[in-house]
């Protein structure tokens, strides 16, 4: 299938997922949530036992495309938009092929939660990270809760949330973020990669990656089902009226907590 936002290159059972809207720093308007989904739902059914996911140009992704999608600001517009990124983060966290984001420059927001749903996550050493939600008044989605959670611990999480601050490939590996930090081109390291994983007995790596989904893919559920009604009450707040104003006038935002 031929793709606008994203692009599949498939050599053997292995492929790499390319996010490809590199004007935008491969921010995620809802042409490439839809495309992404439907992607990986491909991939799912097929012979695919290794996907790499990484980013063209300088970044990974820089989150969700908040110019974009400010024209959905009613619930009706919103809905359907956050049932994408369920179905799009489901579909990546059970798919039956062990995956692996590189990433390629910045990662954040709904971006960096798209790469947290991977079994690896690993990062060129001038990536930045930052889950930055915050900055505009929002709550992660993407289930971005659930793997900082798995990754961090509820405590480090809420701090990495609430702070918003973007972290440096180093520090992301430091506190257990990311899996490693690579230095160099990202498509050799992807080749690298490719020899080392096709030596190993994916079958089995496959099974233990589907008995661990299935037992907490109804968590993962749940919690992208309260980022859902947590993030329309946050979309209604002054906080997030002014941090959306802030970044479109590119200043620093002045919150009131309401």
């Amino acid at each position: 299938m031929t793709y606008q936002t994203i692009e599949l290159v498939q050599e053997g059972k292995t492929a790499t997922l390319y996010l490809n809207r590199v004007q935008s720093m491969n921010a995620m308007d809802v042409n490439m949530l839809q495309e992404l989904t439907s992607c990986l739902k491909e991939i799912a059914s097929s012979d695919i036992k290794l996907l790499f996911i990484t980013g063209r140009g300088r970044a990974f992704s820089a989150g969700g495309d908040v110019k974009t999608m400010l024209s959905s600001n009613d619930e009706s517009q919103f809905q359907p938009v956050m049932e994408t990124i369920k179905e799009m983060i489901i579909t990546l966290y059970t798919l039956p092929a062990i995956t692996v984001s590189f990433l390629n420059g910045a990662a954040a927001g709904l971006g960096l939660s798209f790469a947290l749903a991977s079994d690896y996550l690993i990062a060129e050493k001038q990536a930045k990270v930052a889950m930055n939600f915050i900055n505009i008044g929002l709550v992660p989605d993407g289930g971005g809760h659930f793997f900082l959670k798995k990754r961090l611990g509820e405590h480090i999480a809420k701090h990495i949330i609430w702070e918003g601050k973007t972290l440096s490939s180093d520090e992301a590996l430091q506190i257990g973020m990311i899996d490693s930090v690579y230095e160099g081109d990202t498509e050799e390291q992807m080749q690298l990669w490719k020899m080392k994983m096709e030596a190993r007995p994916l079958q089995a790596m496959i099974a233990t990656k589907n008995i661990f989904s299935n037992q907490e893919t109804s968590l993962l559920v749940d919690t992208l089902n309260l980022e859902t009604e947590n993030q329309l009450q946050m979309r209604k707040t002054k906080d997030h009226r002014e941090g959306v104003a802030a970044f479109l006038e590119k200043r620093v935002a002045q919150f009131t907590g309401q």
